[in-house]
């Protein structure tokens, strides 16, 4: 059995190096944060599921297609499995509607979740995000949740899970 039900994580800041004041456009723009994919490989056999969540506005704003993106998730997964992790699903809010519902803070995505995966227990899940919006989102749909910084990252968070 696994210690953890469901790990969220949001993309930008926490799997790959934000880009400040832009968008990941392109695989090129797609750096992984430090750490990032050894975390994943030490997060997968704590987590029964571990899906991602993510506000892509770039998409509504017109700065990239639908497809980029999807282009971008499918080699973000493929090299996270070539290193011995896995995402088993992406959840994206590409609006540029600040009240879409499924558009973080909001909870939305946490009903698409919940559909896609009837017996996900919440409580027994952890939501990573890097902004006070992932935590809002966290605390609104009642998922622990935990922030992750350049010195704090991903990595730092799977180690302490392990001890």
């Amino acid at each position: 059995p696994y210690r953890y039900d469901a790990l969220l994580l949001d993309r930008d800041g926490v799997i790959n190096v934000l880009r400040k004041g832009d968008y990941v456009k392109s695989i090129d723009e797609f750096i992984f944060c430090d750490g990032a994919l050894e975390a994943l490989r030490i997060l997968e056999p704590l987590f029964r599921r571990i899906v991602v969540v993510s506000n892509q506005r770039g998409v509504g704003r017109g700065l990239m297609s639908e497809s980029a993106l999807e282009a971008i998730h499918e080699w973000m997964c493929g090299r996270i499995r070539e290193e011995g992790g896995r995402i088993d699903r992406i959840y994206v809010c590409t609006s540029a509607d600040q009240d879409d519902p499924r558009r973080k803070p909001n909870t939305g995505m946490v009903d698409e979740i919940r559909a896609d995966f009837p017996d996900v227990d919440l409580r027994r899940s952890i939501m990573v995000g890097d902004s006070p919006s992932d935590l809002l989102f966290a605390s609104r749909a009642g998922i622990p949740a935990v922030q992750v910084t350049e010195s704090e990252n991903l990595l730092t968070f799977a180690k302490r899970l392990t001890q």
